[in-house]
């Protein structure tokens, strides 16, 4: 089974925190700008919970989490 693949928008992103206050592992903030930087795009599955609540959680929706289409390898 594919994993999700998350992507971010630093474009959009407005510094809030919220990801990397809800996933630390997955996700930081840049410490020249403060936008989010993304850590690991296929995070394991003890992540993935916590990833889709940051997703959800952020101001800027600059955050989203992409499923794999059904019978994907």
């Amino acid at each position: 089974m594919t994993p999700p693949r998350v992507h971010v928008d630093r474009d959009r992103c407005i510094g809030a925190g919220m990801c990397a206050m809800t996933a630390p592992e997955v996700f930081d903030q840049d410490p020249g700008d403060g936008l989010v930087l993304l850590l690991d795009a296929d995070p394991p599955p003890a992540h993935r919970a916590a990833v889709r609540m940051a997703a959800g959680v952020c101001p800027s929706g600059a955050i989203t989490v992409h499923d794999p289409e059904p019978g994907a390898p």
